[in-house]
């Protein structure tokens, strides 16, 4: 299993700027997906590099846990996540966040390497590789431990935006300071368990693994229980020393990144912080750091034992076989008769529940036609009145009509039949009246014609004589 060896920090931590599938710029609004793994729903402040990008971690549609990752340096910068409970590790299955490299390829959350290697275009332009680990002498050391996960969150733990380069006895360093130091000196003073967020980090240094991933040269994971009686702490650990582990504050955690970081909110209340907490803490992480120094001791009187042990494990393996066959027979044995029971009570209340169903949907519709019923017969008796009133009107109507037409007829005949003899008789004078008209004119026509004529006679005869008689003149 691939382990991760880094600094501790423990603080309240505030970071809203994470979404589902998607890398986002440090000055983007946050995304409520990923909102639950920072208190305060505030993001650390500081990391203003155009290569630093923010990513929601998200495997099966949903959140797992939170990354900011340097494209610069191929490695997280730190990873922000909730302590579940300690789990098996299971098997590896690298996975990647394809979005970091081609936002286009319509995929928006981790997948595993070799499903996408052929379709993404420009993989690993922005993010390691399994290829650039293979043959370094380095492992990838998960900042977020896959121990302190369970079912898909660890799964999601082993995408490689979650690692970093590290020496095996470092990586293995990393998951046993942080399974003691989770388990039994944060989460046991935390009151209330789902208020202990984690911030785990690291420092990038100039050592490139085949000239690309960067190695870290420190490493940081920040907690903060964010409860009544709350605390914070820092804890850093130094990557050429393997059992280095020192505490410190929040604020002095922050002075040792860049410039201008804070990475909590009102540093985690470190102002106001329960005191007699903070010391209860860090007494148990000073008893981790003690016993850590003398398990290094006793590592030789562990060898000189564990030839024992294996000889003794050799003679009971046997047995605890034949032990552990027969209570997983014993386990399948009453899972089958409780599994059983309960597809039968299953199916006997899904049945009562089909029945009580069907009848209660009989009933509803039973009730809904007599309303229906009910309603409607105010309505009809209404419109039938109005129906034989409107009839009633019409018939009147018609009636009155056709008297109307019966006695125009005969009204029109008389009328025109008494105005006939009016009509006759005052037309006489004006006949009479035309009748002389016309003589007179006819006269008149006569008497012109013959004065014309004879007007014209006589102009015509003395033109002739005018003409022929010669004129006699004055002398004569």
């Amino acid at each position: 299993t691939m382990k991760t060896s880094i600094v501790f920090l423990l603080c309240v931590s505030v970071f809203p700027g994470f979404s589902r599938g998607r890398v986002v710029g440090e000055d983007e609004a946050g995304f409520a997906e990923c909102n639950v793994f920072f208190p305060g729903q505030v993001p650390p402040e500081g990391f203003t590099e155009p290569f630093h990008v923010k990513i929601c971690q998200q495997y099966n549609k949903e959140p797992r846990f939170a990354t900011l990752y340097s494209t610069k340096d191929k490695i997280p910068l730190y990873s922000a996540f909730k302590y579940t409970k300690s789990a098996q590790n299971e098997e590896e299955n690298w996975l990647v966040e394809p979005q970091i490299d081609d936002p286009k390829n319509g995929l928006h959350e981790m997948v595993p390497e070799a499903d996408v290697a052929a379709t993404v275009t420009n993989l690993g332009a922005n993010q390691a590789l399994t290829s650039d680990y293979v043959g370094s002498g380095y492992e990838r050391g998960l900042l977020n431990p896959s121990s302190l996960n369970e079912e898909d969150f660890q799964v999601a733990t082993y995408t490689l935006t979650n690692a970093v380069p590290l020496s095996p006895p470092l990586s293995k360093s990393w998951h046993r300071h942080v399974g003691t130091v989770v388990e039994h000196a944060l989460a046991p003073h935390c009151s209330q368990k789902d208020h202990l967020y984690l911030l785990a980090g690291a420092i990038p240094s100039s050592v490139q693994v085949k000239g690309k991933v960067s190695v870290p040269e420190t490493l940081w994971l920040a907690a903060c229980c964010d409860a009544p009686e709350g605390w914070s702490l820092g804890l850093v650990k130094k990557v050429n020393d393997e059992n280095s582990l020192e505490d410190l504050t929040v604020g002095q955690l922050e002075k040792r990144l860049l410039a201008g970081v804070h990475l909590f909110k009102g540093s985690c209340g470190e102002d106001s912080q329960s005191q007699e907490k903070t010391e209860a803490v860090l007494q148990a992480v000073s008893q981790i750091q003690s016993g850590e120094q003398v398990g290094t001791s006793d590592n030789q009187e562990a060898k000189e034992s564990s030839l024992v042990r294996k000889v003794a494990g050799i003679i009971a393996t046997p047995f605890i076989k034949l032990l552990e066959l027969l209570i997983y027979v014993f386990v399948e044995l009453v899972k089958f008769v409780f599994y059983l029971l309960w597809l039968i009570v299953k199916r006997v209340v899904g049945t009562v529940l089909d029945g009580v169903y069907s009848l209660w949907n009989g009933v509803v519709s039973y009730l809904k036609a007599i309303s229906i019923v009910l309603i409607s017969i105010p309505y009809d008796v209404g419109r039938v009145i109005v129906n034989i009133f409107l009839g009633f009107l019409q018939l009147v109507q018609d009636v009155a009509s056709l008297t109307y037409r019966i006695l125009c007829i005969p009204m029109g005949f008389v009328l025109h039949l008494a105005a006939f003899p009016y009509h006759s008789i005052c037309a006489i004078p004006s006949v009479l009246k035309d009748v002389a008209a016309g003589i007179w004119g006819t006269f008149s026509l006569v008497v012109d014609a013959t004065a014309a004529l004879l007007h014209g006679f006589y102009y015509l005869a003395g033109h002739i004589v005018k003409r022929f008689v010669p004129k006699v003149s004055s002398d004569d």
